[in-house]
Parts: C-alpha cells; sequence; structure tokens
C-alpha cells in the first residue's frame, strides 16, 4: 500500500474544462499539480496564469510528451478532443500514468477494451471523467430509492440541455463517429445518469436525432428498454433552454433531482412525492463534485483502491451510446 500524502498530477490540454479541473487538482488535500500541456503555444501557461495564478512552480509544457515522460508525474488528466482520448489514455498509460480520462473514455468499446488492457499490463488505475457522480446530491437520491419509498422503480427520464453559444460550435465541427455533437458532449451524460437506477443493461435502444451538415448531432431523444415494462427516456440539445435534471417514477410514487450539473455554491433540491399524498422538497448542503472527483481517484492510486466508476462502467456507456447513434442514423430499434 502507498502511503503517499499527495499524488502528483499532470493535465494534457487546456480545454475550457480546466476552469474546474485545475482548481480542483490544486485545492485537493491529496493531490498536487505538477504541470500542464498543451499543444497551442503558449496555451498551458495561459491556463495556468488564468486558473492559477497563486501557484507557482507549475510547469507549463507546448508539448504533451515532455508532460508524459516527466518522471514526476504519476497521473494525467486528459480533457482533450472527444476522438483524441483513446489514442491518449494509451500513451499516458504506456509511460506509466495513471489516468482520469475526461469523459467520453472513448468512441468505441474496442479502444476501451484496449485501454483495459494496457492498464492491467502497466498496472495503473484508469477512471472516465463523470465528476457529477460523485455530489452527494444522488447518494441520497439512492438512500430513497433504497428505503423503498417510491416502490418499484418503472420508468426514469433524464434531460441535458443549453443553447450553443458561438465560442462553443466547434463541438459541431466533427461527425459524430469522430465525436463531435451533443451525444458525445452531454448526451453520454444523460445515459451514464439513467444507468444509476437499473441493475442491468438496456435489451434495446430507439433514438431520433437532428443532424447538421458536418455529420454532428444537435438534438437526440430516445428511449431505452429494461424489458417488463421498464423504460428510461433520454433528451439532450444544443437548442433548447438549459437543463440537467432527471426523473424517477415507481409504482408507489416519483423523484426528481432538479439540477445535476451542480456548480460549488448551488444548493442542490430533490423533491419525491408518493401515491398517499406525501410530498417533500429535500434542500441539501453545497458540494464542489469535481474536487471530490480528484479526492477519489488521488485516494484509490495512492491506498490502491478500485475507482467507483469501473471500466466495465465505461464499456456499458458507451456500448448504448453506439447504439442509440445507430438507432437514429437508420430509424430502427437496436438490440443491445
Amino acid at each position: 500500500m502507498n502511503h503517499q500524502a499527495k499524488l502528483r498530477w499532470g493535465i494534457l490540454g487546456a480545454a475550457r474544462v480546466n476552469e474546474r479541473l485545475l482548481p480542483a487538482i490544486v485545492e485537493a488535500s491529496n493531490a498536487e499539480l505538477v504541470a500542464i500541456a498543451s499543444r497551442r503555444p503558449g496555451a498551458a501557461a495561459e491556463t495556468l496564469k488564468k486558473y492559477a495564478p497563486c501557484h507557482p512552480g507549475i510547469h507549463a509544457y507546448d508539448d504533451p510528451d515532455a508532460l508524459l515522460t516527466n518522471p514526476d508525474i504519476q497521473a494525467v488528466y486528459l480533457p482533450m478532443a472527444n476522438g483524441e482520448h483513446a489514442e491518449w489514455a494509451l500513451r499516458a498509460i504506456a509511460h506509466r500514468k495513471h489516468v482520469l480520462v475526461e469523459k467520453p473514455m472513448a468512441l468505441t468499446v474496442t479502444d476501451i477494451d484496449a485501454i483495459e488492457t494496457a492498464a492491467r499490463r502497466y498496472k495503473v488505475t484508469v477512471m472516465e471523467g463523470f465528476m457529477y457522480r460523485f455530489h452527494p446530491q444522488h447518494a441520497r437520491v439512492m438512500e430513497i430509492l433504497n428505503s423503498g419509498l417510491i416502490g418499484e422503480i418503472r420508468s426514469v427520464r433524464a434531460s441535458y440541455s443549453f443553447m450553443m453559444r458561438p465560442a462553443r460550435m466547434y463541438r459541431l465541427a466533427e461527425n459524430v463517429e469522430r465525436g463531435g455533437g451533443a451525444m458525445w458532449d452531454i448526451g453520454c451524460y444523460a445515459i451514464h445518469s439513467l444507468g444509476m437506477f437499473f441493475d442491468q443493461m438496456p435489451l434495446a435502444v430507439t433514438a431520433m436525432a437532428k443532424f447538421v451538415e458536418s455529420g454532428a448531432d444537435v438534438s437526440t431523444s430516445g428511449i431505452l428498454d429494461y424489458g417488463d415494462g421498464r423504460f428510461a427516456q433520454f433528451d439532450f440539445s444544443f437548442e433548447r433552454a438549459r437543463r440537467c435534471e432527471y426523473e424517477i417514477v415507481g409504482t408507489q410514487g416519483g423523484l426528481k433531482c432538479h439540477v445535476v450539473w451542480q456548480l460549488p455554491g448551488d444548493v442542490p433540491v430533490i423533491s419525491w412525492w408518493t401515491e398517499d399524498g406525501r410530498q417533500c422538497e429535500e434542500r441539501l448542503p453545497a458540494s464542489n463534485h469535481f474536487n471530490l472527483e480528484i479526492e477519489h481517484f488521488s485516494d484509490c492510486v495512492l491506498r490502491g483502491k478500485e475507482p467507483r466508476l469501473s471500466l466495465d462502467d465505461a464499456r456499458g456507456n458507451c456500448r448504448i451510446i453506439v447504439a442509440a447513434l445507430e438507432s437514429a442514423a437508420t430509424g430502427q430499434l437496436v438490440k443491445i
């Protein structure tokens, strides 16, 4: 067992998500940020200046390979473009770095299999970066569900959307096969969150989407069939007002998580109701799920523990996404 106090991190990419992740690494009690790298000249240094101005001594590289060959770095956070995640995760693993891969881990199940094989070979920990799962509000949701308050779960709905700003149009530059569009950006959250509430993979999926000229989807909706009349609905879009919620309906009531993407100062709200007329709105303490994600991953590496989100979890989510995209493209129900 490794009793080292802090895990030494590097960041591969100067993506916008560093606004949340870079401070999370800097602030975590069991993590230390050693370096950040970007292929865009000066971008790494500018990111440090913007998000960690009071932390001198962190290296900024204009070459990602320079970061991977730095022996002081033990773990890498990877927020590159979706289509590059698998390639750079495998590169980092080959340098014996533990890797937290920003969602989606990869665009194919085959790539996730390759990542798992490499991780076992080099004895490193790899996890997909679904930060929302580390917010305590979801543990409270599961506590309510496990109490039997709303009975047996029969349907779940997840809705994620926001109006695309001009600065984010790059998300539509690539087709879905190369990681572009709403599915790989926000749809993966919707499908992943639905998986919390059923103890099996869905049997089939049917989906519809609006595609733009590049082959990227801007809006997608669909239904997952979990058998025995249990269905999960998902909808997400770059052309609708902001939404990030899920709702669960059982045989005796229902429950709603009003905001899944919590900002650090937000007050989480969960509401539930029952068939016998009871209603409740619970307000929970604010929490930073990015910080909790970094602390969890660091703790897993330092103590030799398995991460909460397994590679099987990543593989299952990818399999559903690929099937949903096939259904949207063909207009056919696709078995999973």
